[in-house]
């Protein structure tokens, strides 16, 4: 039964207020790569509301059978199981994509990992392209709420390679890697949706 598949209440109060977003900025898109699809729950949703939006979700090893429990069920035709993709890899395994997507990953990523990242992700990204990143960000090394100061402390408790990104600095990765910032859009609980271009 779908209750019992695993379950984030941050994906779901968040899935309406990015897809305001995703409604202007997917038009003309035919394919979107998820990087840290979780639970499933944003890229069944996603598919459902675009459904001529070829929606390729990903995640690291111990993850994918979690996720796909939620996308298999869906039975989406645009949205096909999961499969493994690892920041650390020398080698993404995947095509490029008019889009690539990721919420709630950068901050539960070492800082080496998040450049790994962006070191590689303007290579599966066709021109014209854009990678839109969800999460919470600090700015110039300050928190934008008492809650995310909170939340980093909590994430470094778990693990001292994780916390809440610095947008400078991902901003920095993001045109090394030949991205243009097109937009940086408040989000309910503290969060943002930062939207990078890869121009001509």
């Amino acid at each position: 039964m779908i209750e019992d598949f695993p379950y984030s209440q941050a994906s779901e109060n968040n899935k309406q207020a990015i897809l305001d977003v995703f409604e202007q900025k997917l038009q003309g898109k035919s394919s979107v790569l998820e990087i840290g699809g979780g639970t499933g729950q944003h890229a069944v949703f996603f598919g459902e509301k675009f459904p001529n939006i070829f929606w390729q979700s990903t995640d690291v090893a111990e993850n994918i059978t979690m996720l796909n429990l939620r996308i298999a069920h869906a039975d989406l035709e645009n949205v096909p199981l999961a499969f493994t993709l690892n920041a650390d890899d020398s080698l993404w395994s995947t095509g490029k994509y008019d889009a690539i997507f990721t919420a709630n990953t950068l901050h539960i990523m070492s800082s080496k990992s998040v450049e790994k990242l962006f070191a590689k992700i303007s290579d599966h990204l066709n021109v014209n392209g854009i990678v839109l990143a969800y999460g919470p960000f600090k700015y110039a090394g300050e928190f934008t709420t008492e809650s995310n100061a909170s939340f980093d402390l909590w994430l470094k408790e778990r693990n001292s390679n994780y916390g809440v990104r610095d947008f400078e600095r991902v901003d920095e990765l993001a045109k090394n890697a030949g991205l243009t910032l097109l937009e940086d859009n408040s989000m309910p609980a503290s969060n943002q949706l930062l939207i990078w271009t890869k121009p001509q």
